[in-house]
């Protein structure tokens, strides 16, 4: 028998694993919102799990009123509601992390705070033996992920030890999931493009945003979904070239037939030599445009075409033909949610499980970014 069978577990830890994992989230703004509504509905849906306590330094927040929408919700994702966050009575608020993490209760935790405060609130996670979501980018620099990194595999060495996910979200999106598989079992060919936009207003809603020395811009907070869905789908690029500003950017990637798809989804030999796979991301589109996220993947056999705008985004397009694609119901926070608990719900049984991303795709995308980041300024295609 294995070792994660025949460890004994204590009277306590018994206790906490017969019953849901409890959920606190640390950041009430529209992406912490999102997870409470995401997590919400695993529950409803089956996977018993209970928000028990939340954190943030707004008062408002704290009070449980859902607070008005500062910008429109993407398409895909569910509409902001009027109904209160949480019931105050069920569940413990504070404005102070510590206290959070401190609560025995408390299982999982998100983390929905602004950029520079995601690693160091996801060691003390750590430290108090918390599952983790921590929200993209999880750093702008290497170092500072990869030392994350290191904190998280220590924890997980032990059977059952808590697990850390980045909130790559796009990779449970359906239409992106739906993606993944297509091209992994060749249902059309190989790849000959395949082009990732992702559009928006300026973020207003924040002056976090307009700090490029915290956020990092267009290219860490919108365009990491696609550079991050990029190389999981095709592998590492041998080199990149981008070009545009920090509110605008477009990035080609280079992959080799020889080096396509090595470690992504994607078999070897399904990419043409120098296929055109490019990313572009911009948020300084005029007030009142709406958010909107596109792929257009030309393959051998058809044209897969993802338009969030659509009544039915996913088409696929062939011999003269647009057939129309059914994708499940929720968006990639809801497959997130639910993939973790099922995470954790083997962790708690002290199962080793290895999640669909990790915080080493954090640091591969970070490396990956930096890159981008570095033809960006320099105007010369950056080899990786």
């Amino acid at each position: 028998m294995s070792a994660a069978r025949t460890r004994k577990r204590s009277p306590r830890a018994e206790g906490a694993a017969a019953r849901p994992p409890g959920v606190g989230v640390i950041g009430l703004g529209f992406i912490g919102r999102e997870h409470l509504r995401a997590f919400r509905a695993a529950h409803e849906a089956g996977q018993a799990n209970v928000l028990v306590a939340v954190c943030d330094t707004d008062a408002l927040r704290l009070s449980g009123k859902a607070a008005p929408a500062l910008r429109a919700p993407p398409a895909s994702a569910a509409p902001v509601s009027s109904e209160a966050l949480f019931d105050v009575g069920r569940v413990r608020s504070t404005p102070h992390a510590e206290e959070l993490l401190a609560d025995p209760a408390v299982d999982l935790v998100v983390i929905a705070t602004p950029t520079d405060t995601h690693v160091e609130l996801a060691l003390a996670a750590l430290a108090a033996g918390k599952h983790v979501l921590v929200e993209k980018p999880v750093a702008l620099r290497e170092r500072d992920v990869a030392r994350l990194a290191a904190a998280a595999r220590a924890v997980r060495s032990a059977p059952g030890g808590p697990v850390c996910l980045p909130a790559m979200c796009m990779r449970f999106w359906p239409g992106w999931e739906w993606l993944t598989v297509a091209l992994a079992q060749r249902r059309f060919g190989n790849v000959r493009s395949a082009v990732f936009r992702r559009l928006s207003a300026r973020p207003a809603w924040s002056a976090f945003y307009a700090d490029i020395g915290r956020s990092g811009g267009v290219l860490f907070d919108l365009h990491v979904h696609d550079a991050d869905f990029v190389q999981a789908l095709f592998g590492r690029p041998r080199a990149v070239t981008t070009s545009g500003s920090s509110d605008h950017v477009t990035t080609l990637y280079h992959h080799e037939s020889s080096r396509a798809g090595q470690g992504g989804s994607v078999p070897r030999d399904s990419l043409a030599t120098q296929a055109h796979i490019v990313a572009e991301a911009g948020w300084d589109h005029a007030p009142g445009f709406e958010f909107r996220m596109l792929y257009t993947v030309v393959c051998d056999e058809a044209t897969l075409d993802f338009d969030s705008r659509r009544e039915a985004p996913l088409q696929v397009v062939r011999d003269g033909r647009v057939e129309d694609i059914s994708l499940p119901e929720g968006n990639g926070y809801d497959g997130q949610a639910r993939h973790l608990l099922k995470v954790v719900a083997a962790a708690r049984a002290g199962r080793a499980v290895q999640p669909a991303v990790s915080i080493d795709d954090a640091v591969a995308v970070t490396q990956l970014l930096a890159a981008e980041s570095e033809s960006l300024a320099s105007g010369r295609t950056v080899e990786l």
